[in-house]
C-alpha cells in the first residue's frame, strides 16, 4: 500500500487541475470539482483543510478514478 504524503486542499486541487477537473462550487469549507470524458463524468468533493485526512485523501483518489500510485506521480 502506498503512503500519502499529507497535503493541503489546495495541493489536491491542483493535482486534480493538471488531469481535467475543474472547481464547480464551493460550499462552505467543502469544493466540488468535475470531470468528464467520453465514457465517465468523475465527481469529487474535497474538504478546504490545511491538511486532508489521509483516509478523505484516499476517497477523492478513487473517487477520481486514480490510484494513489498515479496521484502521487501528479504532484
Amino acid at each position: 500500500m502506498t503512503k500519502l504524503p499529507i497535503l493541503s486542499a489546495h495541493k489536491v486541487i491542483k493535482a486534480l487541475n493538471g488531469i481535467g477537473f475543474e472547481v464547480l462550487s464551493q460550499k462552505g469549507s467543502h469544493i466540488k470539482m468535475k470531470m468528464i470524458t467520453s465514457n465517465e463524468t468523475f465527481t469529487v468533493i474535497i474538504p478546504n483543510y490545511n491538511e486532508v485526512p489521509v483516509g478523505t485523501l484516499r476517497s477523492i483518489i478513487r473517487q477520481a478514478g486514480l490510484s494513489p500510485d498515479d496521484f502521487i506521480k501528479l504532484l
